[in-house]
């Protein structure tokens, strides 16, 4: 009996799928189909797959062509399955072609002539064109929107149209009414102090809203920009990259889960030492201050595990002698039913960027940038228990961020990475911060 073997993503099912695998089937007597895991396909840069795992191994069952069905789920499991499966012939798509010669040290690779002008990609486009434009300041914040059209590039069926921002690949639309009329969304990198109007502004013409967190510096106006969506039926979404990526998603997870038992304590350090010269004149008027720019971050694992109810809450800043608001130093101490938490955020100081959860039983250590981490550790204490996680991430988290956001607008639900409540309590600890009550200078 000749053994097949043959992988691949299998996304929204497709006669180009179908065809390949009935060239596969009929070079033997026994055909094999690895459909890749979603993890497996993120660390392949395939990261907008419209299906679930599942649902990509029912579909190619449902098909009747494959006698059996395995999940792909890392890199060397080709070898490992031929090895194990007793495989003749590895088949593979002719757009391969080549990649995958050193397997013929293990059987015979054929590579087979793709359908023409079929693609899941193409499907995904098609079924998505996602008019996207993006609302800025000139100065800084040019940086988040070159970053977020450079990661565009990755998600299928989402186009950046126009910008009210000079930007050499877009079409420049000063008037905010104007660019909303000819797109489906809004990429939103403004001040944080002009979040607030520019999204009801956006959610009220219809459209949907991606912005960089904080969404709000009110925790009622966020309550309020949430209920403006639902009656648009749009969605609104806070960009907090970090939110989106494996690692982040998985610590989360594993903290809330038991891991490391009962939780008592999470802090979380951000900073970033510049020259405080550039905090002066027309610059300082346009910049993001500490809380706002970094604030939201540390605050994010904070709210995600230990909730939102905190019961008392403390601020401890430094702030630049010009500015009533500009901090470049800030500590947020807060204190939960049964647990505590400590964020540090700095733009004028210099501190270990690391995230510590502590438990009764062991804790979770990430190292610095934490909050762009692809890996960390539960730790325990007999060393020999320790874990170690190792995920991928390209692009900061934005591409990931960016088909969170495509896959909320499809399912119309914005909620699943950022819970509506968590945007809430960090947009009501930068309320804090600018009422100054529980604020404490140092």
């Amino acid at each position: 009996m000749t053994k097949v073997i043959t992988y691949g993503t299998y996304d929204l099912l497709h006669y180009g799928h179908i065809k390949l695998l009935e060239r596969a089937k009929e070079l033997g007597d026994y055909l094999i189909v690895g459909v890749t895991s979603d993890d497996y396909d993120k660390a392949r840069g395939k990261i907008n797959n419209k299906q679930t795992l599942m649902e990509r191994v029912a579909a190619v069952k449902a098909c009747g062509i494959a006698d059996e069905v395995i999940a792909e789920e890392y890199d060397g499991q080709k070898i490992d399955d031929i090895r194990k499966y007793g495989i003749d012939i590895f088949a593979i798509g002719s757009d391969w072609e080549g990649k995958f010669d050193y397997l013929n040290e293990y059987c015979k690779v054929i590579y087979l002539p793709r359908t023409k002008g079929i693609s899941s990609s193409k499907i995904r486009a098609r079924k998505n064109h996602l008019k996207v434009g993006l609302i800025g300041d000139e100065g800084s914040e040019l940086t988040s929107i070159t970053k977020f059209i450079r990661e565009l590039q990755y998600v299928d069926g989402v186009e950046a149209v126009c910008s009210n921002v000079k930007e050499d690949r877009l079409i420049q639309i000063e008037n905010i009414n104007e660019l909303l009329s000819i797109v489906d969304a809004v990429y939103i990198a403004s001040h944080p102090t002009k979040h607030y109007k520019q999204i009801k502004n956006a959610l009220t013409h219809g459209k949907h809203v991606l912005c960089e967190t904080p969404v709000a510096l009110v925790a009622d106006q966020c309550s309020e920009l949430f209920e403006i969506a639902k009656l648009n039926n749009c969605i609104l979404m806070e960009g907090a990259k970090t939110a989106y990526t494996t690692a982040f998603e998985r610590l989360v997870l594993l903290a809330k889960t038991g891991k490391i038992g009962e939780i008592l304590c999470v802090d979380a350090t951000c900073t970033s030492q510049k020259n405080l010269g550039e905090y002066s004149g027309e610059k300082l008027k346009n910049n993001w201050n500490t809380i706002t720019e970094w604030g939201p971050l540390t605050l994010l694992p904070v709210f995600q595990i230990l909730g939102c109810e905190y019961k008392n809450i403390s601020i401890d800043t430094r702030l630049l002698p010009s500015s009533e608001f500009f901090d470049i130093f800030t500590r947020v101490n807060f204190r939960f039913d049964k647990a505590v938490a400590t964020v540090k955020v700095a733009k004028g100081a210099k501190s270990e960027g690391e995230l510590i959860i502590s438990g009764t039983d062991g804790y979770i250590y990430v190292p610095a940038p934490w909050w762009k981490t692809d890996y960390f550790e539960i730790r325990y204490e007999n060393p020999a228990d320790n874990k170690r996680y190792f995920y991928q991430l390209d692009g900061e988290g934005i591409r990931y961020e960016i088909v969170a956001f495509v896959k909320a607008i499809d399912n119309g639900n914005g909620s699943f990475y950022i819970d509506e409540d968590v945007t809430r309590a960090i947009a009501g600890v930068m309320e804090e911060f600018y009422k100054k009550e529980k604020v404490f200078l140092i």
